[in-house]
Parts: C-alpha cells; structure tokens; sequence
C-alpha cells in the first residue's frame, strides 16, 4: 500500500499515481484528500502554485464519479486555456488503465463545433474556462443540471481576469446538490465572496500563511539603471549557461521586443503573449515543454497558469503592480519540492516595493550583485571544462579518426591545443565582455538614466480622461501601464498624468492618440469596460493628494 491509498484512494488510483511516479503527497494533498473523498462537504484549499493542488482535487474527484452514468458529474473552472489543457492532461493521466471516464476540455482559441461535438459524444468530467463555458450554456450545449461537483481552480486569478460576472452565471445553472471546491492561492475578497455566497459551511485548510511564497524559492534583486535592465538579463542567462527561465514583461510589446532581441543575440528564446493566437501560443508552449527554447519571455495574463517542471529561474524585468502578480510570476518555479530562484531586475526607486513584498510575502530578498565580464568568462570557462569531462566518448569510432588528427595536431603542445579548443567556443565571451562595465546600479542613489522620459511636450498632444483613479489603487505608473499595454503605443508618446479620485487625465501625442483610443475603449480593467474621452487641457487634481507611498500600498 502506497501512500496515496493510505489517504483513501481506491487501489486502482492509487496503482495508477503510483506508476507516473508520485511517492509522498505534498501538504495540500495530505490534508485535501482524506475530506474531499467523503463527497459530503464543500471546501475551500489555500495553498500556493506548484504546492501538488491539481492532484489534490483531481484525485478525490476520479474516485467519486461513476463512468457508468452518462452525464457531466464534475466540472473544473480555471483561468486559462494553458492550465485548462494542463488540468485536462493530468487527470487522463492519474486515470487507472480501463477507466471509460470521458474528460472533456473546453476554451477560448479552439474549434467550437469541435468542442460541442466531444461534448454530445459523452463527458463526465469537463474542464473549461469561464468565457468559452458561458458561451456554450448560452448554446445549451452542455447540461449542469446533474452536476455533483464544482471544482474552481486559481480562483482569485479567475477573478484578477474579470470572470466574476461568468462565475455567477455558471453557478446559476449548476445544480443545488453539488458540492464545490475552491482552490486559490490568496483569500482575497471576491474569493470570500464566492465562498459565502454558494458555498455551505466549507471546510478549509491553509497550507503556509496567506500570501507567502513558496519555501523552495529563493527570492533575490538586483539594481540596475532602466537602460541596463537588458544587458543585465543577458549577463544573468550567460552566467547560467543550463538556465531554463521564464522571464516576465509588463506589456505586450516590450515582451516581443525582448523576445526578439535575445533570438538576434542567439538565445534559444521565444515570446507569449495576448496577441497570439491558440495555435501559436501551443506551438511555443511546446517548444519551451520541451526545451527546444529555454528562455520565455512572457506577460502576466499569457502565463497565469502556466504550469512547466524544472524551471530553474524567474526573471522579472519589472514588478508587478499586484503582489498576487509577484506570488503567480515566481510559483512558476521552485515546483514539486524542486528548488527555484526568483529575480528581479529594479531601479532604485522600487527598492521601496520590494521591502513591501518582504512584509507582504513573509519572504526575505537578498540583493544579488549583476556579474562582471570576468565572472561571466570564468563560469563560461568551467561549464566548457565541465562537458568536456562529462562527454561520451565512443573508443572503437573515435579510434578510426585519431591518427590522422594527432598528425595534424602533431606540431602543437598539449597546452597550446587546450587553448584552441577552449576558444573555439569562448572567443565570443571574451570578445563580448572585454572592458564590459559595472551594470550594478549604486544602492539608494536613483541614476539619471533611471528616470523615465515622457513625450516631448513640444510636440502636439491631446488630453484624455481615462476611468481610473485614485480610489481604483492607481498610481502614475500604473495608469501608464495600462494605456500603453491596452493602448498598444510607447510609453515615450504618453506626457503628463493628472490623478484625480475617480478619473486620471492623460496627455497622449496627437498622431497615436486616436489609435489609442479606439483600442483602450475595447478593453477592461478587473471585467470594468475602460473609458477614454477626449478632454479639455488637464488641470491638477483638487482631489487629496496621496503620497505615492501610501497609493502603492492600497494596491500591494
């Protein structure tokens, strides 16, 4: 009897966890499954990504449902289409051989009529996202009627996305019998919510204190200037030659743009985000599943989760103007017990923040020092050393060869052939970091370079009120972010920002302003429509001015 059996799985399940590998269940597991297996209480699990939650509710959900019954007895809510195919592949896999159980994942980005069709074919579990599964409620495509189990994953993610008018929707055509369970990785609010207004006297466990990062990941910083953030990036990637990172944008196009530029150096590299279709987002998943790439560049939204084994670093070009963004950027790593490094890249004016998300998180964040050339060229070195020694060599092959190349080597000494091959792949270090600078930006001393150049205000511009003020947790920067990313212009064409408590107004060039605007006005912050309308010139705001300390804090 293994482990897993001890909790109250059935054999056969406990056989097939037992083949894929899994020994000991992570705490979320052990305390999860013995009380979902009763089938008898709603529940409610807080533990952090890459803390085993899928397994955790996956399990207990196979051994409850009956492939005997031809109708959807359980249904499983996450927040992407990445952890939607994700959930779907984990399940079918903790299937026992023989098991007729039909699950079927639905999202955003695949063929409908091919989704109805799988649907009418028999499902007895299915998996979806919120969007897409309204849209085929809308359709009558699927019956909930019957449903015993309601299992939303990442749930204050799902609501970070503006789900919460779905969410409702969905609960309304589930049946009153069913039992939910709800997993996030933070109680925030709308998850409490969600919890008070459909769920009976839930059963809860928290697994590490709310808000907490993940103990396997090691949380470190660096200071550097906004111009040297990406010499900065490609001195970390060639410091660790074996790295396997995902590395975090805040917009849409500054993602593409260090995307491309790492291929233009040569990094194994590749980009996610929003405006890619499903078919080119699974094609570059499966590249970096598969480390064909090792280096992905990706916004927020793309990787919410996003769920990859034995990525050894997070890099954060920028932080994030949630801490629930920090905690799912750096769960990415350190998973299943395995060790992570999270990094982020700061100028010295969000030192600040990071002695927030040290009293937030409970997490200590050690100051990590940019390496030099030098540093760089020594561990190039060793890690060529490194493979030369681990090298498989086929004697009775390499023999056929050897003559001939000892007499052409015949006029060099040992040390002098050393020498060449070791620059056969090293000149192009050496060469790179010759007379390389300090990138280390001085502690508490923000640089010139630092600060963030607005438009020329010579230039014609217009003003705009955006709906979003001081009593949404804005700040500058983030009023900023948001025209830029949703806007899709550079944050060189926007000016002046003017903060009041309801509304900002924004300066934006006159020849993208329209362009910005159109844009702007067909998307949404937290599922609230944006609103951009031209405005006569901007005045200060009458409203109290905050400082930006304490704005920053009502968001962090």
């Amino acid at each position: 009897m293994n482990a897993f059996t001890t909790l109250g799985l059935s054999r056969e399940l406990g056989e097939a966890v037992e083949r894929l590998g899994y020994e000991t269940p992570t705490p979320i597991q052990e305390q999860a499954i013995p009380l979902l297996l009763s089938g008898k209480c709603d529940f409610i699990g807080l533990a952090q990504t890459g803390t085993g939650k899928t397994a955790a509710f996956g399990l207990p959900l196979l051994d409850l449902i009956s492939d005997e019954a031809p109708f959807i007895q359980g249904l499983i809510l996450a927040p992407t289409r990445e952890l939607c195919v994700q959930i779907t592949g984990d399940l079918q896999n903790f299937m026992p051989e023989g098991s007729g159980l039909q699950i079927v994942a639905v999202y955003g980005g695949a063929s409908l009529g091919q989704q109805i069709r799988q649907l009418k074919s028999g499902a007895h579990v299915v998996v979806a996202t919120p969007g897409r599964l309204v849209d085929l409620l809308n359709r009558k495509a699927l019956q909930l009627n019957r449903l015993g189990y309601l299992i939303l994953d990442e749930a204050d993610e799902m609501l970070n996305m503006g789900f919460k008018d779905d969410l409702d929707l969905i609960f309304e055509h589930t049946a009153d019998q069913r039992r939910t369970w709800l997993f996030s990785a933070t109680m925030q609010a709308g998850v409490r919510r969600i919890a008070k207004q459909y769920m009976e006297e839930p059963q809860e466990i928290s697994v590490g204190e709310r808000n907490s990062s993940n103990e396997h990941i090691e949380h470190r910083y660096a200071v550097v200037s906004e111009k040297d953030k990406y010499p900065a990036l490609k001195r970390l990637l060639d410091f660790h030659p074996d790295i396997y990172a995902l590395v975090f944008c805040r917009t849409k196009m500054d993602t593409q743009n260090v995307a491309d530029q790492l291929i233009k150096d040569g990094y194994a590299a590749g980009a996610l985000h929003g405006d890619m279709d499903q078919p080119q987002r699974d094609r570059m998943m499966n590249k970096f599943r598969n480390r064909a790439i090792r280096i992905l560049v990706a916004t927020d939204v793309a990787a919410r989760g996003l769920d990859v084994n034995g990525i050894s670093h997070v890099i954060h070009m920028n932080l994030p103007d949630e801490i629930a963004y920090y905690t799912h950027r750096s769960g990415r790593t350190g998973r299943a017990g395995q060790k992570g490094i999270s990094i982020a890249l700061v100028s010295n004016r969000d030192q600040s923040r990071i002695r927030q998300l040290e009293k937030l998180t409970h997490t200590n964040f050690r100051i990590l020092t940019i390496p030099t050339g030098d540093e760089i060229c020594q561990q190039q070195l060793m890690h060529l050393v490194s493979r030369v020694q681990e090298v498989t060599v086929s004697d009775e092959e390499m023999d056929t060869f050897l003559p001939e190349v000892e007499h052409a080597l015949r006029n060099l000494s040992r040390e002098d052939i050393i020498k060449r091959f070791a620059a056969l792949e090293f000149n192009r270090f050496l060469d790179y970091y010759r007379d390389a600078p300090d990138l280390n930006a001085a502690p508490g001393k923000q640089r010139a370079n630092d600060k963030v150049r607005p438009t020329d205000e010579s230039g014609p511009q217009t003003a705009y009120q955006i709906n979003l003020g001081i009593k949404d947790g804005m700040d500058k920067g983030g009023i900023l972010r948001i025209i830029c990313e949703s806007g899709g212009i550079q944050r060189t064409a926007v000016g002046k920002i003017y903060l009041d408590r309801t509304f900002s107004t924004v300066m934006i060039a006159e020849e993208v302003a329209p362009q910005a605007a159109k844009k702007l006005s067909k998307a949404k912050y937290r599922g609230r429509p944006l609103k951009l309308t031209a405005d006569a010139a901007p005045q200060p705001s009458s409203a109290p001015r905050s400082r930006p300390g304490k704005r920053q804090k009502a968001k962090w």
